[in-house]
C-alpha cells in the first residue's frame, strides 16, 4: 500500500505517518485511543484502563534512519508491556525485528532482578505494516510459540493469547458499511483517514470518542503554528531518511549484480551480451567490470 505522506490537499495527516503515529498513539494527555487500539489489536475482552509510556525501552538499541519505522512502548495497570512498531516502507525482516524487540524487553526485565520465572510480566509485541510480509490473506495475524500438536508453549511473550501481533494494512478490504469490530474500525481509520476530503465522508463509527480523539489530532485545520512546524520538520527528516535507505537498497542490489557478473565472467562460458541480459545491465557495464578484473589480476 503506497501512501502519500505529504498531500497538500489532504485535510488529515496520515495516521501511519511518523507525525500521525506519534501524536495519536503517543498522546499522553488523552490515552483513550491507545487503550482501545491495544485492546482491539490483542483481541482482549478486558478493557485497558490505564497506560504509562515507557520511554526507556529503546534507549539501549542502536537507532538509525530506517525509512519509516516508528516505535512506541507502554505498560498498562496490570504490568503488561506493549511494544508497538509501525512500518510504512518495505520490510522483509520486520518480524525478525519484532522478535528482537520482544526479547530485548524480556532481557531488561530479567536484569532488574527480584523476579520469578513463573511470574514475569507479560509482553505484547505489535507490528503494523503498510505492506505485506506474510503469504496468507488475513490482515490481522497473531503468532505464538507452539508444539507440533498446536499446544501453546510460551506464556510470557504471549499474554495468555497467541503472541506476536501483526497488521498488514494492504490486505484490509472492508468498506465502511462492512466494518463492525473495534479492530476493523481501527484498521479502516489507519488506512483511509488521509484520503478523506469532506466531513460527509465520515462513517458513523468515527463519531466514537476514541476515534474522535485520533481524528482531531490529525486534522490539519486544527493545528497550531508550532504543531504545523513540527509536522513539516518531521516530513523533511523522514523524506531524507527514506532517501538514504532506498539508496542503500539500490547499492546492495547493484553489488549483488556485480558479484553475479564477476562469477559469469570468470566462468568464461557466456558472451558479454548474454551476461548483460541475464543481469539486466548494459554491455558496457559488463565490459567495465571485465576491465577492472583484468587490472586486478
Amino acid at each position: 500500500m503506497r501512501i502519500n505522506l505529504n498531500d497538500p490537499d489532504a485535510l488529515f495527516i496520515p495516521l501511519v505517518s511518523d507525525y500521525g503515529f506519534k501524536v495519536v498513539f503517543g498522546n499522553e494527555k488523552n490515552t483513550i485511543f491507545l487503550r482501545k487500539a491495544l485492546q482491539a489489536l490483542i483481541q482482549s475482552e478486558v478493557p485497558i484502563r490505564e497506560v504509562y509510556f515507557d520511554k526507556n525501552t529503546f534507549d539501549a538499541i542502536v537507532k538509525d534512519s530506517r525509512g519509516g519505522i516508528y516505535d512506541l512502548a507502554c505498560i498498562d495497570e496490570q504490568g503488561n508491556h506493549f511494544i508497538v512498531e509501525m512500518q510504512v516502507s518495505d520490510a522483509p525482516y520486520f518480524f525478525q525485528r519484532m522478535k528482537f524487540y520482544a526479547f530485548h524487553k524480556f532481557n531488561s526485565l530479567v536484569q532488574k532482578g527480584n523476579f520469578d520465572y513463573n511470574n514475569l510480566d507479560r509482553i505484547y509485541c505489535i507490528g503494523i505494516l503498510a505492506n505485506n510480509i506474510f503469504a496468507g490473506p488475513d490482515f490481522h495475524t497473531i503468532a505464538a510459540i507452539r508444539k507440533s500438536d498446536g499446544e501453546l508453549i510460551d506464556e510470557q511473550i504471549t499474554a495468555r493469547r497467541p503472541g506476536y501481533v501483526t497488521v498488514e494494512l494492504d490486505k484490509f478490504r472492508l468498506t465502511a458499511d462492512e466494518v463492525q469490530t473495534d479492530l476493523e474500525k481501527l484498521v479502516y481509520t489507519m488506512k483511509t483517514i488521509h484520503t478523506t476530503t469532506q466531513p460527509t465522508q465520515f462513517p458513523a463509527f468515527w463519531n466514537e470518542e476514541w476515534l474522535q480523539v485520533a481524528i482531531n489530532e490529525l486534522d490539519k485545520r486544527k493545528m497550531t503554528p508550532d504543531e504545523r512546524f513540527a509536522y513539516e520538520r518531521t516530513l523533511a527528516i523522514n523524506a531524507e531518511a527514506i532517501r538514504v535507505v532506498n539508496a542503500q537498497i539500490e547499492e546492495a542490489k547493484l553489488e549483488t549484480k556485480r558479484e553475479a557478473i564477476i562469477k559469469m565472467l570468470r566462468g568464461g562460458k557466456l558472451a558479454i551480451g548474454e551476461i548483460a541480459e541475464y543481469n539486466d545491465v548494459s554491455d558496457s557495464e559488463v565490459e567495465r567490470i571485465q576491465r577492472e578484473l583484468r587490472l586486478a589480476d
